[in-house]
């Protein structure tokens, strides 16, 4: 005899999942605001660039490092499982549960590869240090610590691809199902389709700089459109769980 699937709460789940999804776009207003503020769209070169931001503004070295990113994480954590939640009862309950993982995929790599603080606490060694033998050493580690942990790089592509992925076959789960708004599929669809590209266009592809940032700018627009549509959705079905449309 098959077993049912074991109550949730699912009104909870829809609520916050809603209060997720305005906290990802509260998230991406900052990181918009952050980037027109006075150095807030700089790049950095060198280990010694970043030692010497870190040591100036410790923020701002920080966020250019993925700060506003564990938060934003932690946001779609909350927002994938009200996703699957919200396709529990329907036959497309494995394809959401599969996209599920993929996001959560994406998120751990994420979490694993973020040198943000690693970064934070070898510029305060550099600044202590008396020797150039000690300098050379925490420049080497700085520039290993980069390698993995640096955006849009081939270091952090893993992380950014299997999230952006998730969004768009999240996207592409609503869009079949019929729940939550078609609307929002087809701005999910595009939203993170334009970032995958450009993640793939600024981890692998040298010289396309001003075409990728525009994927990025229209594609970062969209994706905050899908998570306040989510809300709505979501918001919608915290007050009547039974009520999936």
């Amino acid at each position: 005899m098959a077993q049912k699937n074991p109550p949730i709460n699912g009104a909870f789940i829809y609520k916050l999942g809603g209060a997720a999804a305005l906290g990802a776009v509260l998230i991406g207003m900052v990181e918009i605001l952050i980037t027109f503020l006075p150095g807030g769209n700089t790049t950095q070169v060198t280990v010694l660039d970043w030692f010497r931001l870190f040591q100036q503004n410790p923020f701002m070295g920080l966020r250019d490092l993925g700060l506003l990113n564990i938060f934003f994480n932690l946001m779609a954590i909350l927002t994938s499982f009200a996703l699957y939640t919200a396709h529990r009862e329907t036959p497309y309950k494995p394809q959401a549960a599969l996209v599920m993982l993929i996001s959560f995929l994406g998120i751990g790599i994420f979490f694993a590869t973020n040198r943000a603080f690693s970064m934070l606490a070898l510029s305060r060694q550099y600044l202590a240090a008396t020797t150039e033998a000690q300098r050379a050493a925490l420049e080497a580690a700085g520039l290993s610590l980069l390698s993995v942990g640096q955006s849009h790089t081939p270091g952090t592509f893993l992380a950014f691809f299997f999230s952006e992925l998730a969004g768009v076959l999240f996207a592409a789960v609503i869009l079949k199902s019929k729940l939550l708004g078609q609307g929002s599929a087809y701005v999910g669809i595009l939203g993170f389709g334009m970032l995958l590209v450009f993640e793939i266009f600024s981890s692998f592809v040298a010289g396309l700089s001003a075409l990728a940032l525009t994927l990025a700018m229209f594609g970062g627009l969209l994706s905050m459109a899908w998570y306040i549509l989510l809300a709505m959705k979501f918001f919608q079905l915290g007050q009547n769980p039974a009520k999936q449309a």
